[in-house]
């Protein structure tokens, strides 16, 4: 299955879901550089929600461009296989290694606003990330480590903690606190 009939396939959970999917399935359709960040509109990118075993902790990063905690991910680059993805960001960002996916299935949908900022040394306009999430599993024993171009710090915070340390409202309320949820077993 391809990635704009995977997204099609994807059963939303609340309403911020089902606008954030008919948004990305227009904009997949209407524009074949959807993949790339050379689209300055939108493009897709993704996430990888990763929790330890126990499913108690989540592993994020303080991020250089939203200055603040967040989950780890990136763009898609051209990369239709967005699993791929997700793995190579979480190790490309933190250095775990012992990251795996739960399963196959999307764990959510977003569409992502980001402000203009500069990334190395180039202005990069406000656009869309149209974000797919995946949630993974890794060991909370392994050492971490910064990617100084992307983040100042990693570390493994509590489900409390990943909800009281972000200084990103929105994030907190409607991304991160359903990705608890379903992550809970």
């Amino acid at each position: 299955m391809g990635l704009l009939e995977e997204i099609r396939a994807f059963a939303p959970r609340c309403e911020q879901e089902e606008r954030d999917q008919a948004q990305m399935l227009r904009f997949m359709m209407q524009h074949d550089d959807y993949l790339e960040r050379t689209n300055l509109v939108a493009h897709m990118s993704v996430s990888v929600w990763t929790v330890n075993h126990a499913r108690t902790k989540t592993l994020m990063a303080y991020h250089n461009i939203y200055d603040s905690w967040s989950w780890l991910g990136g763009h898609a680059d051209g990369c239709a296989d967005l699993r791929s993805v997700a793995l190579r960001e979480l190790e490309e960002e933190t250095g775990v290694t012992s990251g795996r996916l739960v399963d196959d299935r999307i764990l959510s949908l977003e569409t992502l606003t980001v402000d203009g900022h500069v990334k190395r040394g180039e202005y990069v306009p406000c656009h869309l990330h149209l974000n797919v999430t995946f949630l993974a599993e890794a060991d909370d024993r392994e050492v971490v480590r910064t990617n100084a171009s992307e983040n100042q710090a990693v570390r493994w915070l509590t489900f409390d903690e990943a909800l009281g340390m972000p200084t990103e409202p929105w994030m907190v309320e409607h991304v991160y606190r359903k990705l608890i949820q379903r992550c809970a077993r």
